[in-house]
């Protein structure tokens, strides 16, 4: 007789989504090189330290990645032990509402009662057991509650390029982590706001969720009928088909529903809604957790000298303190600097100030508009 645990896990599925370039680590990350194949902070890339994570839980059969079509080939490289049904490949990038939209309904089809933990692919987490732990939790809740549940990580300090989680009230939890009613979401306040959320109690918004696919596929129809309805049409053309490894004829009709939605993400097309009618919860957690959103938040957790330099490859600091060096093939040398980032690639080479960081997305896209765009791809 199954238990109730292997219940679970037998609906449980792990969606990874690993669609983004991450412009932030220009020029280390370019649109054929995305963030989630750096290896940054291990000798792995981060979607492959993203999927170790969750294998034990929901096994390959049932760990899905959704990315960009372009990305595919050399994201599948990174993860062998998933077989090509496990891959969904959206022809273009539409934010997360679509994205995950799509993976609801191969869930569905797959099991009707399949429950998702949604996940990107380029996080980083230092107590694997407690994440496991945590989205093991998550998953009991979101089957008894029925409700979309987020995960809610305590703040260290007061992030500006990170969401944050207002809590409401407490609700007696299905675990030993403390589950609360989502009173409203907050997206990357200034300095002196960070400071007042966490002060209140607020969470970092970590974008890993839970829930019944079948309930955000319900809730996407009551919310963005803009993208439900495109949604249904892809459903109705692939007849209970997976929509990985789709037919060339599923891909057209795929990619010319696509081309109709909305750019949304799944916390402004669904989340803030539903939050607001008491149907999201979030599990306050303490695994040790970050994005990974900038060449900053590397500096933060790579071992530093005395003096708060960090680096990967060749470097030496004299007289400066708090930069981050990048150089994998050539000795970089920091004389006389303080808080600034060198990144060293074979046809590129950033240096600018580390506090700046966040502002290398907007960097990459002048170089675009200045003729360098041979530079991002």
């Amino acid at each position: 007789m199954r238990n109730r645990n292997d219940s679970k896990k037998r609906h449980l599925f792990c969606v990874i989504m690993a669609g983004g370039q991450g412009t932030r680590f220009w020029p280390l990350s370019r649109a054929h090189h995305p963030k989630q194949l750096l290896k940054i902070l291990s000798p792995k890339t981060l979607i492959r330290e993203t999927a170790d994570r969750v294998l034990p839980l929901s096994g390959p059969k049932q760990t899905l990645v959704v990315t960009v079509a372009p990305q595919v080939r050399a994201l599948t490289k990174e993860l062998p032990m998933l077989k090509r049904e496990n891959w969904i490949a959206e022809p273009e990038g539409k934010n997360t509402a679509p994205c995950l939209g799509l993976a609801a309904l191969e869930v569905v089809r797959r099991d009707p009662e399949g429950i998702m933990v949604v996940l990107p692919a380029d996080h980083w987490v230092a107590d694997v057991n407690a994440f496991r732990r945590t989205l093991a939790s998550g998953v009991a809740i979101a089957a008894r509650h029925n409700s979309l549940v987020t995960v809610g990580v305590r703040p260290d300090y007061p992030e500006t390029g990170y969401g944050y989680i207002l809590k409401s009230k407490k609700v007696e939890p299905a675990s030993k982590l403390p589950l609360y009613r989502v009173k409203r979401f907050k997206e990357k306040p200034l300095l002196g706001e960070a400071k007042k959320l966490i002060r209140r109690g607020s969470l970092w918004n970590s974008g890993i969720f839970i829930w019944r696919a079948a309930t955000l596929l319900e809730l996407l129809h009551r919310y963005q009928p803009a993208i439900a309805e495109k949604i249904s049409r892809i459903r109705q053309a692939a007849n209970r088909a997976s929509l990985a490894a789709a037919a060339p004829r599923l891909q057209r009709t795929i990619a010319r529903e696509y081309r109709k939605m909305p750019n949304l993400s799944i916390d402004h097309a669904v989340l803030e809604k539903a939050g607001s009618e008491g149907k999201v919860h979030t599990l306050e957690a303490n695994f040790g957790w970050s994005d990974i959103g900038s060449w900053a938040a590397v500096h933060r957790m790579l071992q530093r000298d005395p003096t708060g330099n960090a680096g990967n490859g060749r470097w030496l600091a004299l007289g400066s303190q708090n930069c981050l060096v990048h150089a994998p093939d050539r000795l970089v040398v920091l004389f006389g600097l303080d808080n600034v980032v060198v990144v060293d690639t074979p046809d590129a080479l950033l240096v600018g100030h580390l506090k700046r960081s966040q502002q290398v997305r907007e960097l990459v896209e002048e170089l675009k508009q200045k003729g360098y765009g041979s530079y991002t791809v």
